[in-house]
C-alpha cells in the first residue's frame, strides 16, 4: 500500500491546482484521475482574472497560452442584446490546454499520478484508504474529492443531491469562425437554455451550452435540437450556419446538478464542482474551482504544520471559508438563471439593464470574486 500526505481524487482544475499548491509546499501528493492528459471536457472555457495572481504564485503562466477577454455580449431568445466591458475581465483557454499545463507543473513538482478510476474511499482511525480500478490501494491522512459534477463516488458516499434527478444537459464543440472578436465572451439564450461563445488559445471558438432535459427530449439528437431550438436565437442561428466544427462530434454530459452540496462529506474535503456548481451563465465556474483549491490547500498545510490544528478544526474552517466565498455567488447564479430562462421576465430584465450598464456590472460582480491575494 502506497502512503501519502494527501490524495486527490479527480484531476480537473480543482484537483490539479490543489496538487500543485501542496507539492510546492513539500507535501507528498498523489492524484488519481481516470483519463490521461491532454483531453477535452464539456466546459465554457472562460476564466475570470481573479485567479491570475494565485496561479502565478504556483508557477503557472498563462500569458502565452490564452486569449485576453474583456467584453461581454448578452442576448435574449429573440435576439434583443447588449454589450459592455467586463469590470475585471478574464481569459479564454481550452480545458485541453489548461489542464495539461497544470498537469505538467504538478509533475514537475513531484506529484504522483495514477491514471485509473477511483472506486472507493474509506476513512478509519484518522486515515483514508482509496482503491483504484485495478484493485491497488493508496493511503493518506487527507483526501480531497475533486471528481466533478457527478460521479459514481457521489453515489457510493450517499450524497444527498444524488437522490434528486437532475434535468440539465451540457453540450460543447469547437468551431472555426471568424466573426467573433477575440476579446469577447458572448452569452446567448434560447428556449430552455443558454450557450456561451468565446475564443480559445488555438483560435477556435468554443460553443458550450446548457439545455433543460424537458426542452431537449423532444428531439432525437443534438443536430435536431440545434436546428429546432438553439437556432431560434438569431445570433446562434448565424453562428451555426457559418461556423465549421473542429471536432468530429460534439461532447455532451447529462445529469448536471445545481443542487446544494456539502463541502465536507465523510471527512473528505470537496473542491470544485464536487462541492458546488455555479450556473454556466455566470462564467465563473473555472475560477471558483481554482479558488476552492486554494482555500483547501491553505488549511491542509496548516493542519500538517500546527500540532494543535486537528481534523475537526480543519473541516470546520474549510466549510466556513468555502461558504463565505461561494454561497452568495451560487445563490445569485440560481436567481439569474430563473430570470433568463423565463422569456417574458428576461425581456423586461434586458430592457432594464440595457439602460444601465452599472446594474449589469453589479450583477457580474456578485458572481465573481476579487483577485486572490497570495
Amino acid at each position: 500500500m502506497n502512503g501519502y500526505d494527501v490524495i486527490l481524487i479527480g484531476g480537473g482544475l480543482a484537483g490539479l491546482t490543489a496538487a500543485i499548491h501542496l507539492a510546492q509546499n513539500g507535501r507528498a501528493v498523489c492524484l488519481i484521475e481516470k483519463a490521461k492528459y491532454p483531453h477535452h471536457k464539456v466546459c465554457g472555457e472562460y476564466v475570470s482574472n481573479e485567479v491570475v495572481p494565485y496561479l502565478q504564485s504556483l508557477g503557472v503562466s498563462l500569458s502565452e497560452n490564452s486569449v485576453v477577454i474583456d467584453s461581454l455580449q448578452l442576448s435574449t431568445v429573440t435576439g434583443q442584446h447588449l454589450e459592455l466591458n467586463l469590470p475585471l475581465g478574464g481569459f479564454g483557454i481550452s480545458r485541453y490546454a489548461f489542464d495539461h499545463l497544470l498537469f505538467q507543473r504538478a509533475r514537475q513538482l513531484g506529484v504522483e499520478f495514477v491514471f485509473e478510476a477511483a472506486t472507493s474511499i474509506t476513512f478509519h482511525e484518522n486515515s483514508f484508504e482509496c482503491i483504484a480500478a485495478t484493485g491497488k490501494k493508496y493511503q493518506a491522512e487527507i483526501v480531497i474529492g475533486a471528481f466533478g459534477k457527478r460521479s459514481q463516488l457521489d453515489k457510493k458516499l450517499k450524497r444527498d443531491f444524488m437522490n434528486r434527478k437532475s434535468s440539465w444537459l451540457g453540450v460543447k464543440c469547437h468551431y472555426e469562425y471568424s466573426d467573433l472578436p477575440n476579446n469577447r465572451v458572448a452569452l446567448h439564450n434560447f428556449q430552455g437554455g443558454y450557450g456561451g461563445l468565446s475564443r480559445t488559445e488555438t483560435g477556435a471558438v468554443n460553443f458550450c451550452y446548457l439545455a433543460s432535459y424537458e426542452s431537449f427530449k423532444r428531439y432525437k439528437n443534438i443536430d435536431c435540437f440545434n436546428t429546432g431550438v438553439v437556432r431560434q436565437n438569431p445570433f446562434l442561428d448565424r453562428f451555426l450556419a457559418e461556423a465549421k466544427p473542429v471536432f468530429d462530434a460534439p461532447l455532451s454530459i447529462a445529469q448536471i446538478s445545481f443542487e446544494e452540496k456539502k463541502p465536507i462529506e465523510n471527512h473528505i474535503i470537496m473542491c470544485g464542482d464536487a462541492a458546488g456548481l455555479i450556473h454556466p451563465l455566470c462564467g465563473n465556474g473555472m475560477a471558483m474551482a481554482i479558488h476552492s483549491a486554494k482555500i483547501a490547500s491553505e488549511r491542509i498545510l496548516q493542519y500538517f504544520d500546527e500540532e494543535s490544528y486537528d481534523r475537526a478544526r480543519l473541516e470546520f474552517d474549510y466549510e466556513t471559508a468555502w461558504k463565505a466565498a461561494f454561497t452568495k455567488r451560487l445563490s445569485t447564479g440560481r436567481r439569474l438563471q430563473a430570470v433568463l430562462l423565463n422569456e417574458s421576465i428576461s425581456k423586461i430584465a434586458m430592457a432594464t439593464v440595457a439602460k444601465s450598464s452599472w446594474l449589469l456590472k453589479k450583477l457580474i460582480a456578485q458572481t465573481h470574486g476579487k483577485p486572490l491575494i497570495c
